[in-house]
């Protein structure tokens, strides 16, 4: 037992102050948590229900075991981005149990916009299938898109990691015996006939279902030819004539029904390679994170009273706590689930970057997957730090955490600064999830830092021209930077541009790690190889 001593003081003003203000962030998540989950326009929904359609959301529910949890990622993924469109981006992703195997669904939403591809849709869609790739998780699309929406083809068409990447992404994921499955729900055309083309089974619905290359106008002005939808892609001609589809259902309902079926007989789901132990709860509550989280960003949090409500039993056997001590590095169960956890309480030093380097290696030497918890404002800089080396020694800790085979997961509960944000595993590091507490913060550099480098290379240029500004100017050249920066960091903008996968309440921490360790333990060990580290 290794327990840490709580010095949080419930009942003083600050705490108070920090929960007040924590609790408001909780409401304003949960009011865009409400948006996203509406779908489109009253309107298109009645038209859903009006031809005995259920909605995504409730296909989503009909497929699910029974008080399956659902991991869903990128809820608020193009929020603000597009014109009538609300958070979600016309699809709907995550992982949840089917036949007690859990798998990814892929639930297109025709009552926004007719689910066609937007940028963000195909980003979300790709997002998506990666994550089932490396878990290794059967797939489950139900399509009824109207595939891309054409004054948005530079970020459909023509890279990697747009629309054409789902089609590869299926492609080699069956290969590797990762079961692609597909339910045909209403007309679905161009690319959005493909989805399920290229899938191992395909279920389509009678006199709902429709897929072709070019719908019937686009037939008659390319060939004059007059068709009917049924006759020309309909679920009777596919299931009976040109093979396209394995299996015809009569409704949402059956459909659904038969996809559960298939499920069911993929055979025997991988075993768990992770001993997981009884949970126990933390010793502290963890709603007390509301009022230790600082709401001024100026103070800093102590991120040791953090941990103690996140992790099991508030047990962690720390490593090197005298040494480099603005780096927290432990071992810990959440859930039952052991995790290696490096956590920032102070900017990153030379020592802190050796210290997280040799942590890393040993998680990696023992199969323990990290949590990286950033809250840091950035490596130290001045004279003193870079003679010591710490590029070299950052640079250190950056190639172990890149290197590292053993399941990366980045929760940003703070700021997340500059090269810190990187070395914490940020995104471009590929973690295998990105979270964001609603405290979270990321940029190159915090508002105020930004306003005020840019301020000083502002008044070096007065100094060369021979001119001068007023504090008034000075403040008014500031103020809007601040807000750009702001803005920028906001976890929203991370989630809505998909740079994050979720935005998730502290409260809901362990939950969402129990979960995702879950899937990760069921996936084969990878050997670590480690780049250079320079001496």
């Amino acid at each position: 037992m290794s327990l840490m001593t709580s010095t949080a003081a419930p009942n003083s003003p600050a705490f108070q102050r920090n929960r007040e203000a924590y609790e408001a962030r909780i409401v304003d998540l949960h009011e865009r948590r409400t948006r996203a989950l509406v779908g489109g326009p009253e309107k298109a929904r009645l038209l859903h229900k009006k031809r005995k359609q259920l909605l995504p959301r409730e296909r989503l529910a009909a497929v699910l075991d029974p008080g399956s949890p659902f991991l869903e990622f990128g809820q608020l993924a193009g929020d603000g981005l597009y014109e009538g469109v609300p958070p979600g981006g016309s699809i709907i992703t995550g992982v949840g149990l089917v036949c007690g195997r859990a798998c990814m669904l892929m639930i297109h939403d025709a009552t926004v916009k007719g689910g066609t591809y937007y940028g963000i849709t195909a980003k979300k869609h790709v997002r998506a299938q990666m994550f089932a790739w490396q878990h290794r998780l059967p797939c489950i699309t139900m399509v009824q898109s109207g595939g891309a929406n054409l004054p948005e083809q530079a970020h459909i068409f023509p890279d990697d990691g747009q629309f054409g990447s789902i089609f590869y992404n299926q492609i080699r994921m069956s290969a590797e015996g990762i079961t692609q499955i597909a339910t045909v729900h209403g007309p679905s055309t161009a690319g959005g006939a493909y989805l399920p083309a290229l899938c191992d089974e395909a279920v389509i619905v009678r006199n709902q279902g429709a897929m072709f290359l070019a719908g019937p106008e686009l037939v008659y002005a390319a060939t004059k030819e007059e068709v009917d939808i049924e006759t020309l892609g309909g679920g009777e001609m596919h299931s009976r004539i040109s093979g396209v589809t394995d299996h015809l259902a009569e409704n949402d309902g059956h459909a659904i029904a038969i996809v559960r079926g298939i499920v069911a007989n993929l055979g025997t789901a991988a075993k768990q390679r992770w001993d997981v132990v009884p949970p126990l709860p933390p010793r502290h509550d963890p709603r007390e994170i509301y009022g230790i989280v600082s709401a001024d960003n100026r103070h800093p949090t102590d991120n040791r009273e953090v941990l103690l409500r996140l992790i099991d039993d508030s047990d962690l056997q720390e490593f090197k706590p005298l040494y480099g001590d603005t780096m927290i590095c432990g071992f810990a169960r959440i859930k039952g689930f052991q995790i290696g956890i490096l956590a920032n309480n102070g900017v990153i030093f030379s020592e802190s970057a050796l210290k997280g380097a040799h942590f890393i290696e040993l998680c990696c030497q023992r199969d323990i997957p990290l949590l990286f918890m950033a809250d840091v404002s950035g490596f130290m800089v001045g004279k003193a730090v870079e003679q010591q080396g710490i590029a070299k020694h950052g640079a250190k800790f950056m190639t172990a955490m890149a290197s590292a085979n053993v399941p990366r997961y980045t929760l940003i509960t703070g700021g997340s600064y500059a090269a810190a944000y990187l070395a914490m595993c940020g995104r471009p590091f590929k973690p295998n999830v990105m979270m964001m507490w609603p405290t979270g913060r990321a940029a190159l550099m915090g508002p105020e830092q930004a306003a005020t480098t840019l301020g000083l290379v502002r008044e070096n240029i007065h100094r060369r021209e021979g001119t001068s500004w007023s504090d008034e100017e000075r403040e008014q050249f500031k103020q809007p930077i601040r807000e750009q920066f702001e803005s920028f960091s906001s976890p929203y903008n991370y989630a809505s541009n998909l740079w994050c996968d979720m935005v998730i309440d502290p409260l809901e921490t362990r939950d969402t790690m129990a979960l995702l360790l879950e899937l990760a333990g069921r996936v084969p060990a990878r050997d670590t190889h480690f780049g250079v580290f320079r001496m």
